[in-house]
């Protein structure tokens, strides 16, 4: 007996699942006793017009369907009109509502096609409410969004089998996500579902397959369209009647044309694969009547895809509620015909390596007939031998396993080959089909093991996050080491403060960024939140410790819940320099910008600017322009943006979101459009524009300014240096002085160190104002700059510092503890290895980038020496060696003082041209 489904209750909605089931008499409709009551309540309540509405404002109406439509799409499509009338908002009389409840029930009108024709009685605002509903068909979709749900839960699966059944390389389905915010998260899922379906298997990893490597994208994007789908579904379903058809109409198209299409490539995308698994049946010993037989199947299927494909073309245009209609028929047709070319896939990719065991008796009763002098023999044990050596996933080898089992019972009376094909994929389409009964059981299973899998899913990384492998790390501590000495050569100390602060500490220092803070769930009674930047816990630092002055540097990771991009990431590190006290005017603010530019010409990033600009400056721009005080902050926040944005967009956000009037927003474009030499611009404003002289804010900034370029180029570095007054900086504190550095090469990171001057962020914490000003690299983005200019020049990082390797051809660990130890205390870094293998020896010295290989054997021991190897020649003026037959011996005795002689030889060849103790190696 099937079950019922309330409609028109409290809290009830309609689903594309309930219409499916409506559609195909999996479940009767019950209409809520609530909602006849209360239709019945508003026909009622205003006894003449209700009388008046019912005895002369009904019509007769004619309910039909297109001939093509099929009885599932027209009940469906009645099940939508049925919910729509309920949510309506308009007088609905009752007796309509139980009459179309009443068809679905019992299968009124049902003939072979789909629902006959009824005449029935209606009111006008019934006859709107059907009008629109059934002009949209908006059951149909319905039915496609549930089929096609259950077509993504198991397809990944099918493919999974056929990723083994042409041994496919599916190395690639683990690099889909790098956490670096360029990933398709769909492509990322399946790739991930792939992988634990596959996990264990003998059988992938060796053949590129152009099929199988498109299963990510196809996958993925039928997973988007078909979300997509859902989600207008669930909107359409459960409102009223809203707009006119047209508008209906055009909705459903923009999230069904990318199904279709996606269901189109997934079509052609199994028939590829289905074609691959052939060879993989041929090689198993099938017949060839078998394989003719596939073939012509998917060669069918081929022609059937193209066919669908040139109706949707056509369809995707409708303008008619019959087109509309044949649009989303043709859509639905397309689904079933995709799902019977996933069977075919699923036969064919179970027949490479289950073949004989489906074929059985069926194969040998035909091979008289096709295979004679014992070749039949010979496809058997051929077909045996594969079937051994086949060692499936563990996720694909529970699926096999159940498509086996179903396959059984239903090729139990099958005579040949050709209907042992024909009964598999009517089989195989039933378990793939929502309505057949064994749908439910094989999509639970398939999720059962993406989701709990034993081995489960492979970690991956939080977004906007990264690990450095040991190349990566050699780089960076050789960055972190170069700004640690341009810090240190300038005098500040170091120090640390916690990744953490309560979170009254950061709030309001920020600015509109604020809401990119990471905030940690209430532990004990204290709100806390991951440190944004390093200069707020500085100024937290100095001001509970009380100090007056203090120049200190840090180099610390702090937490952003930004979007990640290329060079941007939620956790990064950020190396810091600030001076905080009073000093002569302006030499802190050069300080530290020369100490910027030691920084990025020491780092050999290239090419570079320094932008810069006085916050007192662009306060006193925005008040001559007519900027109201209280808006300051939020339009500097908008003037930051122009780095990123053209000005036409960023007076749009003035003019329509902060509420400047054009005008303003205008004068305000004339001054930031300015940029150039910071002499030459300075003296621009000393002769024409007299107003900022005449601002008490700006005048301030100008001579601070002034005092600031003249340090700078007597410096010899303000080439380097550009005064650009759209340059704002988004933070509140600053209170000054204020700049960033930009990269100009092809890497777009967007800034890579940024800073200015806050006097007043200090006084925040504490009684007592000390004035401040500090610089923040951003390392990582410095490091994508790296990166890129090593891939361009094709170099290669060594990841270590290792100067010997102690190889002792042998097993002798006492000996190799006693040689190494005498190089470690001699502060030489060496490592040992034990191999009797020379080979093994100089392989890993090769690779390591290790420059002296001590060797030792049995020989060498009796007499009391150790064999020196390099890669360079042997000098002529080697101490204490005996050179035989081009080989370096030195006695045991001074053969670390020799090593040392030698290492000091090859760091001044090093110096001498130019290069670090990591220097890159082309590959």
């Amino acid at each position: 007996m099937a079950k019922s489904i309330t409609l028109g209750g409290k809290g009830s909605s309609l689903t594309s699942a309930t219409v499916f089931q409506f559609a195909n008499r999996l479940a009767e409709v019950r209409i809520d006793s609530s909602l006849i009551d209360k239709l019945s309540s508003s026909s009622s309540s205003s006894p003449s017009a209700a009388k008046k509405k019912q005895n002369h404002e009904l019509s007769r109406y004619l309910i039909s369907f297109p001939d093509f439509i099929t009885l599932e799409e027209s009940r469906a499509s009645m099940v939508v009109l049925l919910n729509k009338l309920i949510l309506s908002g308009v007088v609905i009389r009752p007796r309509l509502v139980d009459f179309i409840a009443e068809i679905l029930n019992l299968g009124i009108g049902e003939g072979r096609g789909g629902l006959e024709v009824w005449e029935i009685e209606v009111t006008d605002e019934e006859r709107r409410v059907i009008e629109s509903c059934l002009g949209t068909m908006d059951g149909i979709c319905g039915i496609l969004d549930h089929e096609a749900t259950g077509l993504v839960g198991v397809i990944d699966a099918v493919a999974a089998l056929s990723c083994e059944a042409v041994k496919a390389d599916v190395t690639g389905f683990g690099s889909l996500d790098l956490g670096d915010g360029f990933s398709v998260k769909s492509e990322a899922a399946v790739g991930g579902d792939l992988r634990v379906l596959l996990n264990g298997s003998k059988l992938v990893g060796k053949v590129e397959v152009g099929a199988v490597l498109d299963v990510p994208s196809v996958h993925g994007s039928l997973r988007e369209a078909v979300k997509a789908v859902h989600s207008r579904a669930r909107v359409e379903f459960n409102s009223g009647v809203r707009g006119g058809k047209e508008g209906n109409r055009k909705a459903w198209s923009i999230v069904l044309m990318p199904l279709a299409m996606a269901l189109r490539d997934l079509g052609e995308s199994s028939l590829g694969r289905a074609k691959l698994n052939l060879g993989s049946i041929a090689g198993g010993g099938a017949s060839t009547s078998l394989q003719c037989l596939l073939e012509e199947k998917i060669v069918n299927a081929y022609e059937e895809i193209a066919n669908a494909n040139e109706k949707l073309v056509d369809g995707f245009r409708s303008v008619s509620d019959v087109e509309h209609a044949k649009f989303l028929h043709t859509v639905n047709g397309l689904l079933s015909l995709v799902r019977r070319v996933i069977s075919l896939e699923m036969v064919t990719a179970l027949l490479s390596f289950e073949g004989s065991e489906l074929l059985g008796r069926k194969q040998e009763s035909s091979a008289s007939s096709e295979i004679v002098d014992g070749e039949s023999s010979s496809a058997e044990k051929k077909g045996e031998k594969k079937k051994k050596n086949a060692v499936l996933g563990k996720g694909t080898a529970v699926i096999s396993q159940l498509i086996k089992d179903r396959l059984q019972s239903s090729l139990a009376d099958a005579v040949d080959e050709s209907s042992v094909v024909r009964k598999a994929i009517e089989t195989l389409n039933s378990l793939l089909d929502p309505k057949g009964a064994d749908f439910d059981d094989f999509s639970a299973t398939v999720k059962e093991i993406v989701e709990s899998n034993e081995s489960r899913r492979l970690p991956k990384l939080p977004k906007g996050t990264r690990d450095f492998a040991k190349e990566q790390m050699a780089m960076r501590e050789k960055q972190f080491s170069i700004i640690t000495n341009v810090f240190k050569r300038h005098g500040a100390l170091a120090l640390d403060t916690p990744a953490f602060e309560l979170k009254e500490t950061l709030t309001g220092k920020y600015g509109e960024d604020s809401k990119l803070i990471y905030d940690l769930a209430d532990q004990g009674g204290e709100l806390c939140s991951l440190r944004y930047d390093l200069t707020v816990p500085f100024a937290r630092y100095v001001a509970t410790n009380r100090l007056t002055s203090f120049k200190r540097y840090q180099i610390a990771k702090v937490y952003r819940r930004d979007n990640p991009s290329k060079g941007r990431f939620r956790e990064f590190y950020q190396c810091d320099f600030d001076i905080a006290g009073q000093f002569e005017r302006m030499g802190p603010d050069f300080e530290i910008i020369k100490i910027l530019t030691e920084l990025l010409n020491e780092l050999e990033i290239g090419d570079y600017e320094v932008k810069l600009n006085h916050r007192k400056l662009l306060d006193g721009m925005l008040e001559i322009c007519g900027v109201p005080p209280e808006k300051f902050r939020t339009i500097c926040s908008s003037i930051d943006k122009l780095d990123k944005q053209s000005f036409d967009q960023v007076k749009k956000e003035m003019v329509q979101e902060k509420g400047l009037t054009v005008e303003i927003a205008d004068r305000i474009g004339t001054f930031v459009k300015e940029r150039g030499s910071p002499l030459e611009l300075l003296s621009k404003f000393k002769q024409g524009h007299r107003e900022f002289w005449e601002n008490e804010g700006s005048s301030v900034a100008l001579n601070e300014l002034e005092i600031l370029f003249k340090a700078l180029m007597s410096s010899k570095c303000i080439d380097k240096v550009v005064f650009d007054l759209s340059l704002a900086r988004g933070l509140d504190y600053y209170t000054g002085v204020i700049f960033e550095a930009v990269f100009k090469g092809t890497t777009q990171v967007g800034s890579i160190a940024a800073g200015g001057r806050y006097d007043n962020l200090i006084g925040m914490f504490g009684t007592k104002q000390v004035p401040a000003v500090g610089v923040s690299l951003g390392i990582e983005r410095v490091f994508a700059i790296k990166e890129q200019e090593q891939e361009e020049k094709n170099e290669v990082i060594r990841d270590n510092e290792t100067q010997v390797l102690v190889s002792i051809l042998g097993d002798d660990l006492p000996l190799a503890a006693e040689l190494v130890s005498e190089l470690w205390d001699a502060r030489i870094k060496a490592e040992y290895m034990l191999h009797k293998n020379m080979t093994k020896h100089l392989t890993r010295a090769s690779k390591s980038g290790i420059p002296l290989v001590v060797i030792v054997r049995e020989q060498e021991i009796k007499e009391g020496i150790v064999e020196l190897k390099e890669s360079g020649p042997i000098p002529e003026d080697a101490v204490n060696t005996t050179v035989r037959r081009s080989r370096l011996f030195v006695p045991r005795s001074r053969f670390v003082e020799e090593i040392q002689a030698r290492l000091l030889q090859k760091r001044d060849s090093t110096v001498e041209k130019g290069l670090g103790p990591l220097a890159t190696v082309a590959s």
